[in-house]
C-alpha cells in the first residue's frame, strides 16, 4: 500500500477515531487514514488483525507492505483510488495478508471516504478484521484468481481503449480504434455495431465482421424494434446472457444473425451531456451472462466511446467551418495575364499521421497591376504567405490579410510600400499572429521581377534550360512584428526572368519536415523543379502529390509563375514606372527597367546611350521639381522603329539648355541628350510637363 500524502499537515482534532468497544468484542480492528498527511493509525485489534507488533508499525501504510502481498496491495490501491474518484461513499473488498509464519489468510476491510465541503477526500475511516471462517481459503482463492483475472482484463480493456479513443480526430478514428482486431479481440467480443443518431434516425456507422451486417439495418428509426434502437429510446443498456433471451426479446433481428453463432450481447448507449448521439452492440460468441462487474466495466467503456466519439464530432464540425472559411478565403479564379502562364495549389496539413485535415493560414494571391499591359506582357504581383498558426482565427486572419495586402498592390504602392502596409495593418488587427510574405512584382515584357520578402522562405528559378536554383533575397522582419517593433523598411531585390523560366514561390510546409534541415529541404525541393515537367500545371501537381506522399503537419501553399518565351515578333510595347523623391531604390529599379527594355526590344548596341539619357532625364525631373516622376518606355513602330524615353513631372517649368563652363559640376545633362538622342523634346501635360527622347532602333529584330 502506498503513501497517499506528501507531507504531514496538521491533524483533525477527532484524529484518529476511537473506536466503538462493540467492534473490538468481535474482533475488528479499526484505522484512521489521514490522506493529506499520509499517516495510517490502526488501534491494537488492527495490529492483531495483520499479526503486527506495535512497534513492528510506524504509522506509515507503505510499512504494512511486509504482511500485504505486491499483488494484493496494488489491487487495494486501485479499489480505493477508484472509490475516491467516483466520488463514493464506502468501498469494501476482501484481500490476502501474509502472516507471520509465512501462511496466506483472507482478511476483510471496509473503509468510508470523508470529504471536505467541496468534495475533495481527506480521511479515510474503516475496519479490516480476519474473514477466515467466511471463505473457504481454496474455494476463496480459485474464485479470487477468477474474479481478479477478469477484473484486471476488463480493466485493461478499458483503459487500452480509453488510450487509444484519446489520439482519435475524428469520427473515423473511433470507428477505426473499434474495429482493431486487437481491440476485438481484447474487448471478447466477435462482433460489433455502432451507429450514429441523426434526425430521429439512426445511421449504422460500423459493423463487423464481414458476412454480420443485416440487410435493411443502415438506417432505421428510433421506435423500431432493434436493441440499438431500444438503448437509445432508454438511454439505458441492454444486456443479453443467452441466444434464447436475444431471439425472445428481438424476434425481428434475430433470424439475421443466427449465422454468427451469438450466445450473448451487449448494447451500450453512447450518450453526451444528457443526450443520446449513438450506440454500440458487442455481441459474444463464447460467453452467456455478465457479472456485475462486467456491466460496470462496459457501461464504462461506453461513456469513454461516447466522449470520444462527440469530441470527434465537434472537431469535423468545427474543420469544416474552418475549411470552408479558408477555402472562402483564398481566391476563386487566378486571372488570366497576358505573357505568362500561371499554377496555383493548396493542401491542409495532416494531423498527426492520421486522415483527419488541419486548418491553416498559408495563402497565394495573383494580382493584375495597373500600367503594365502590353502585346508582350503585363504587370503582376504574385504573393505567397503563412499567418502563424492552424486555427480558425488564423484563417480569417489570413483573409483579412490578403485582401488588404491585394489592394495595397492594386492601388499602385511600390513592393515595399506594399510590405510595409501590410505589416501595419496586421499589427493594427487585435490578433497576437503575425505573417510571412513574400510579394514578387513582375514586368512580364522585359522580365524584371522586384521580390520583397518578410520573414519567408527565398524563392526558386527554374530557367529555360531546366536548371532550378535558390534566389537569395536581402528580406525583413515578418509582417506585423516588423510594425511593432518599428523596422518597416523592406529591402527590394530584382531579378530578371528570362523567357521561359519560371518562378516558384512556396511556404515552408512544402520543405520543412520534424528533424530536417530546412535548407535540404529547399534543395530537394529544387532538384524536384529541375527534374519535373515543363507545364506549370504538371509540375504544381507533382509538387502537392510528393507532399500527400510525404504527409507533414504544416499545410502547403504553391504558386508557379512561368514567363511566356517570345513566339513572334512584336509589334510594340509600353512600360512605366513610378519614381517617387528620395527613394534611391525607385531610380535603381527605373535604370533596371531601361536595361530590360533595350535587351526586349532589340536594342542593345545602343544600350548605354539609352540607359544614360532615360536616367539623366529623371534625375533632372526629381532635382528640378517638387513631386514624383513617372518614367515610360515605349516602341514605336511606323516609319521606323524607334525607342522613346517620357519622362512626365507635376512641374510646368520648361528644362533650359545652358554652358556648363569648364568647371561647373552643372549644365551637362542637355547637352548629353542633345548629342546621344535621335530627338529630344518637351510636351504640356496638364498641370505639369513630359520631357522626352527618342532613338532609332538599327540593329536587332523583333
Amino acid at each position: 500500500m502506498v503513501d497517499r500524502g506528501a507531507s504531514a499537515l496538521s491533524l483533525p482534532d477527532d484524529w484518529p477515531a476511537h473506536p466503538d468497544p462493540i467492534l473490538a468484542l468481535n474482533r475488528m480492528g479499526t484505522f484512521d487514514w489521514d490522506l493529506a498527511g499520509g499517516l495510517f493509525h490502526m488501534d491494537a485489534q488492527a495490529h492483531e488483525v495483520f499479526d503486527l507488533r506495535p512497534e513492528e508499525y510506524d504509522g506509515r501504510p507503505e510499512s504494512l507492505s511486509v504482511r500485504v502481498p505486491r499483488a494484493e496491495g496494488i489491487r487495494l490501491d486501485a479499489l480505493v483510488a477508484r472509490a475516491i474518484k467516483d466520488g463514493s461513499e464506502n468501498y469494501g473488498t476482501y484481500f490476502r495478508l501474509r502472516c507471520r509464519d509465512g501462511h496466506l489468510r483472507w482478511t476483510h476491510t471496509q473503509g468510508y471516504i470523508r470529504r471536505d465541503a467541496a468534495g475533495r477526500p481527506y480521511r479515510i475511516v474503516g475496519i479490516v478484521r480476519d474473514a477466515t471462517r467466511e471463505l473457504s481459503e481454496i474455494e476463496s482463492r480459485r474464485e479470487r484468481a477468477v474474479r481478479d483475472e477478469a477484473r484486471r482484463r476488463q480493466t485493461d480493456v478499458v483503459e487500452a481503449a480509453t488510450a487509444a479513443l484519446a489520439h482519435a480526430r475524428t469520427v473515423e478514428d473511433v470507428i477505426d480504434v473499434l474495429r482493431d482486431t486487437n481491440g476485438l479481440t481484447r474487448l471478447g467480443a466477435t462482433s460489433l455495431v455502432m451507429g450514429l443518431v441523426e434526425a430521429g434516425r439512426i445511421r449504422l456507422v460500423a459493423d463487423g465482421p464481414e458476412n454480420s451486417f443485416v440487410p435493411g439495418t443502415r438506417i432505421t428509426r428510433v421506435e423500431e424494434p432493434y436493441p440499438m434502437s431500444e438503448v437509445v429510446r432508454t438511454l439505458g443498456p441492454r444486456f443479453i446472457e443467452s441466444p434464447e433471451e436475444f431471439a425472445e426479446r428481438y424476434p425481428v433481428l434475430w433470424p439475421h444473425i443466427t449465422h454468427l453463432r451469438i450466445t450473448s450481447a451487449a448494447y451500450l448507449p453512447l450518450i453526451a451531456q444528457g443526450r443520446p448521439i449513438g450506440a454500440v452492440g458487442l455481441l459474444y460468441g463464447d460467453r452467456r451472462g455478465f457479472s456485475p462487474e462486467d456491466r460496470t466495466v462496459l457501461v464504462a467503456l461506453g461513456s469513454g466511446i461516447a466522449q470520444s466519439l462527440q469530441r470527434a464530432m465537434l472537431y469535423e464540425q468545427e474543420m469544416d467551418l474552418a475549411a470552408g472559411l479558408q477555402q472562402a478565403m483564398l481566391p476563386r479564379t487566378i486571372p488570366s495575364v497576358p505573357g505568362c502562364d500561371v499554377a496555383v495549389r493548396y493542401r491542409a496539413a495532416t494531423v498527426g499521421g492520421m486522415h483527419a485535415r488541419d486548418i491553416g493560414g498559408d495563402w497565394y494571391d495573383l494580382i493584375p497591376l495597373p500600367g503594365g499591359t502590353s502585346s508582350a506582357g503585363g504587370r503582376v504581383g504574385a504573393v505567397i504567405g503563412d499567418v502563424q498558426g492552424h486555427d480558425t482565427h488564423a484563417a480569417a486572419v489570413m483573409g483579412q490579410l490578403r485582401i488588404v495586402l491585394r489592394a495595397y498592390a492594386a492601388e499602385g504602392h511600390t513592393p515595399a510600400a506594399v510590405m510595409a502596409r501590410a505589416s501595419g495593418f496586421l499589427h493594427e488587427l487585435d490578433t497576437d499572429r503575425f505573417a510571412t510574405c513574400l510579394y514578387a512584382e513582375a514586368d512580364l515584357a522585359t522580365g524584371v521581377v522586384q521580390v520583397v520578402r518578410a520573414g519567408h522562405t527565398d524563392p526558386l528559378v527554374r530557367d529555360p534550360d531546366g536548371t532550378c536554383r535558390r534566389v537569395p533575397v536581402e528580406g525583413g522582419l515578418p509582417l506585423g512584428l516588423s510594425a511593432e517593433f518599428g523596422r518597416l523598411t523592406y529591402p527590394v531585390s530584382t531579378l530578371e526572368l528570362d523567357p521561359g523560366a519560371t518562378l516558384v514561390l512556396f511556404t515552408d510546409g512544402l520543405v520543412e519536415q520534424p528533424g530536417a534541415d530546412l535548407g535540404d529541404g529547399v534543395r530537394d525541393l529544387a532538384a524536384a523543379v529541375a527534374a519535373g515537367p515543363p507545364h506549370v500545371r504538371d509540375l504544381a501537381d507533382l509538387l502537392i502529390r510528393d507532399a500527400e506522399e510525404r504527409g507533414g503537419e504544416d499545410d502547403v501553399a504553391l504558386l508557379l509563375l512561368r514567363r511566356h518565351a517570345p513566339d513572334a515578333p512584336r509589334s510594340g510595347g509600353r512600360l512605366q514606372r513610378h519614381v517617387a523623391p528620395g527613394d534611391p531604390e525607385a531610380l535603381a529599379e527605373a535604370r533596371h527597367l531601361t536595361r530590360a527594355a533595350v535587351r526586349a526590344w532589340g536594342a542593345e548596341p545602343q544600350g548605354d546611350e539609352i540607359e544614360l539619357v532615360a536616367d539623366e532625364l529623371i534625375t533632372n525631373a526629381l532635382t528640378h521639381t517638387e513631386g514624383a516622376a513617372v518614367v515610360t518606355l515605349r516602341y514605336l513602330t511606323g516609319a521606323g522603329r524607334r525607342l522613346r524615353i517620357e519622362v512626365e513631372d507635376s512641374s510646368s517649368a520648361l528644362p533650359r539648355r545652358r554652358e556648363a563652363g569648364e568647371s561647373g559640376v552643372s549644365g551637362r545633362g542637355l547637352l548629353l541628350v542633345d548629342l546621344m538622342a535621335d530627338g529630344w523634346g518637351v510636351e504640356a501635360r496638364g498641370g505639369g510637363k513630359c520631357v522626352w527622347a527618342e532613338f532609332a532602333v538599327r540593329h536587332g529584330e523583333l
